[in-house]
């Protein structure tokens, strides 16, 4: 189809196509248009990667707006939330304006009002829809991107529920879902009352197999030689033959470890392939990757990405993962070795994906389990871009002549698994029967069920009355912790949200999240709890004392203890960490011992009932505690390459960390109001250190625009201690105590709102001491380009 021939689009969309060398729609693209999808038809699209979904988006996106609509795109992560907004933002040359919202689950979005087309994650459009926004009712076209996560047990139910209200909303709502092929994509377009395209057409050939000894075996029966020399494993020679004809390799393993043990010995292949310019460019984008996060993490990365290989996981800060995802793009980096991550959607094209590892533990089944062939498919759908590559390859790694046909039978020639919902566990429906109730999309038990009826559940079910009693079961769970209230009436029984309950469900809490911070504070309250301060910070090089018995430090605490309950940030970050919405640390050998030996030296901090050592949830406890301590240990200005070694993660995970326990904690400033306990100062403090990292002093100081964690403390050890002294600054003493680096000066002296932030013609302070990074005094004039105020990439 040409593209002068696509009907409902605005005028000017074919000679924008054409400019960027798009004559013609890909058959997919075209089946697409013939389903009406630019007449406002609803349309489910299973194709392959690189075969033009994001046009099929637009094209059903732009049609809306052209009818006088609203668009909404919905993606699962924030990452690809950036990345659509910069693709749909060359369309704001023709008067068009797109606008991107992923955090604050506590805003009604009220800016977005304006907006033609909105990117969004699931999780913040079920936010818009809880807190009323009131531009929904605007919208005439929902896309969903990778709608296939609806399988997936964290992430899925928000995304059904989210469609689920959003066309209840909006009869008329015109809602496309894309995926990548999958095994019932007719009945998700059932339950969407959508069309379908389900096709496997790709733009450019991709052809799957498995290497095994000196051979590459393809999908067609053909075979060529990949040897395998000897000082290489299997990825390597592939990475290596790829590289030999100008192309690029991903390569998918099964944990963070394996990723980086893998990149740090694939850069022995890559390094030969680096020309000159390369090599200057990757140095350039290393010395990015080391000032996002001084950690082994970062330096490691920063070393492997000079010789033009890199790894990709969840534990990489986020800057680190785009500065990776940039490079590959660039063909700068020739190979990255990555966890499944970044298997789920982001652009990240390349010739050869090499799947290493197809098996990864999994707990609940005690051990090595098989990927999905959903799973390993979005792996290999990463190969092959057209305009980048002749062709791509996707290539699984047999040891045996026995694996190599169980990977082709499994793999290869098998097709993905349907699709499943995953809306009746319980944990799922807490959240949103609670939100479903308050935003009054239901007010009785069979208005539940029936709003549940439209949920891609209800049409796969065999068995309605299983989603009856665990709705049942839900709804006798959110009464009895005060979020629901039932009341009798004429032709039956309705059901209303309390005030807490509405406070909750617009906070996006987890109501049993909710349920054990409300038990906290209210036991910090009854026990007259005093504010506490800073615990004093560990020494970097401590050791974890000896292991005593329970009974021990029963024994010793009762002798010790005047049974007062202190306030302070461990019991607060231990409160809010062991809430189901924040992702608790592992315990590893040994720990288990260190982290009760804390828990009875620091039981007067920590806020609730403390379980048994035997009951089964003991172990959730000390895993909260630990991961309480991360935050600690980063509250307490301790170094960031101490705390990733002290608990063995990435920068990224602390990142992780510190923003849930933000968002968590300022969701008990607003559930405090409800319980009318007096303890909002200390949950305040409590977060603003954490967001920053600070000690108690240095809450203010370290809120200024441009401080931060490490500049406040040199400003303060310069005698500079609030933000009003700022202000009021000597700008020579500023200065020195930024280690003589001018930029940085004025812009910290502006955000502070000095009268006079220039430092033309100001010294340095000769009364502070200060030194660059390299231990040398630092050069005046700097742009604070090298400074050592580095943290977790986004805090300040």
């Amino acid at each position: 189809m040409d593209v002068a021939d696509i009907p409902g689009v605005p005028a000017w969309l074919p000679d924008h196509l054409r400019a960027q060398g798009i004559e013609e729609l890909y058959p997919p693209q075209a089946e697409a248009v013939e389903a009406g999808v630019t007449e406002g038809d609803s349309l489910v699209a299973s194709i392959p990667t690189a075969s033009g979904k994001t046009l099929i988006a637009s094209l059903a996106m732009l049609a809306s707006i052209e009818r006088g609509g609203k668009a909404l795109y919905i993606v699962p992560l924030r990452a690809l939330a950036s990345e659509k907004q910069a693709d749909f933002e060359e369309f704001e040359q023709y008067g068009l304006d797109v606008g991107v919202s992923t955090g604050n689950y506590e805003s009604e979005g009220g800016w977005l009002a304006d907006k033609d087309i909105i990117v969004a994650t699931s999780e913040k459009v079920d936010s818009l829809v809880r807190n009323d926004a009131p531009w929904l009712d605007d919208l005439s076209c929902v896309v969903a991107d990778e709608v296939h996560l609806v399988d997936d047990a964290e992430r899925g139910p928000t995304l059904e529920v989210t469609l689920a209200k959003l066309r209840s909303l909006n009869a008329g709502l015109q809602t496309v879902a894309l995926s990548a092929t999958i095994g019932n994509a007719g009945e998700l377009a059932d339950w969407l009352d959508a069309g379908l395209v389900d096709s496997d057409w790709r733009p450019i050939e991709l052809q799957k197999g498995v290497h095994y000894g000196d051979a590459l075996h393809l999908e067609d029966g053909s075979q060529s030689r990949v040897a395998v020399k000897n000082s290489e494993d299997q990825p390597a020679a592939v990475v290596r033959d790829t590289l030999e004809d100008d192309g690029s390799s991903l390569v998918f393993v099964n944990s963070r470890r394996n990723a980086e043990a893998a990149a740090r010995r694939l850069t022995g292949t890559t390094e030969g392939f680096l020309a000159g310019e390369e090599r200057d460019r990757l140095s350039e984008i290393a010395a990015e990757i080391r000032d996002v996060s001084d950690t082994e993490t970062s330096e490691d990365l920063a070393d492997a990405v000079e010789q033009g290989a890199a790894f990709h996981h969840a534990g990489l800060a986020r800057e680190h993962r785009s500065l990776v995802e940039d490079a590959f793009r660039e063909r700068l980096l020739k190979v990255v070795a990555a966890t499944p991550t970044l298997a789920a959607g982001v652009n990240t094209p390349s010739r050869r994906v090499v799947v290493r590892d197809w098996r990864r533990y999994d707990g609940t089944a005690g051990g090595m389990q098989p990927l999905s062939v959903l799973e390993v498919h979005q792996m290999m759908g990463r190969a092959g871009r057209p305009g980048l590559d002749p062709y791509g390859e996707a290539v699984l790694v047999a040891s045996s002549h026995d694996e190599l046909d169980e990977l082709f039978e499994r793999y290869v020639w098998a097709d993905p698994e349907p699709v499943q919902s995953k809306l009746a566990a319980e944990p799922a429906l807490r959240t949103h029967i609670l939100a479903t109730v308050a935003s009054g999309f239901a007010r009785s038990r069979a208005g539940l069920l029936d709003f549940l009826d439209g949920t891609l559940y209800a049409a796969q079910t065999a068995d309605p009355a299983r989603l009856e009693t665990v709705t049942d079961n839900v709804i006798t769970y959110l009464e009895r912790n005060g979020f629901l209230e039932r009341e009798a009436v004429d032709d039956g029984e309705e059901l209303s949200a309390t005030s807490l309950g509405h406070t909750v469900s617009r906070l996006y809490l987890d109501p049993m999240s909710a349920a054990e911070m409300i038990d906290g504070l209210r036991a910090a309250q009854q026990a007259g709890a005093t504010a506490g301060g800073d615990a004093a910070p560990e020494s970097e090089d401590a050791e974890p004392a000896g292991f005593q018995s329970a009974s021990d430090l029963r024994d010793q605490q009762a002798a010790a203890s005047d049974d007062s309950l202190e306030l302070t940030a461990l019991g607060l970050y231990h409160l809010v960490a062991r809430t189901p919405d924040m992702y608790e640390l592992y315990l590893r050998s040994g720990d288990e011992e260190m982290y009760t030996e804390i828990a009875y030296e620091r039981e007067n901090e920590l806020l609730g009932r403390a379980p048994s050592e035997y009951e089964n949830r003991f172990d959730d406890w000390l895993s909260a505690l630990k991961t309480a301590r991360l935050l600690e240990d980063w509250a307490s200005e301790l170094e960031e390459d101490t705390i990733t070694d002290r608990y063995g993660v990435g920068p990224g995970d602390i990142r992780g960390k510190v923003d849930t326990a933000q968002w968590l904690l300022g969701a008990a400033e607003s559930l405090v109001s409800e319980l009318d306990v007096d303890v909002a100062p200390a949950i305040r403090e409590a977060r603003i250190r954490a967001e920053h990292g600070v000690r108690s002093e240095l809450v203010d100081l370290a809120g200024v625009r441009g401080v931060g964690r490490k500049r406040a403390r040199r400003l303060y050890e310069a005698g500079i201690e609030t933000p009003a002294d700022l202000r009021e600054a000597d700008k020579s003493v500023v200065l020195a105590a930024l280690r003589g680096r001018r930029k940085t000066a004025e812009n910290v002296l502006e955000n502070a709102g000095h009268r006079d932030p220039s430092m033309d013609g100001v010294e340095p302070s000769e009364d502070i001491s200060y030194e660059g990074t390299d231990g040398s005094a630092a050069a005046d004039g700097g742009d604070g380009t090298a400074d050592d105020q580095t943290g977790l990439g986004d805090f300040g």
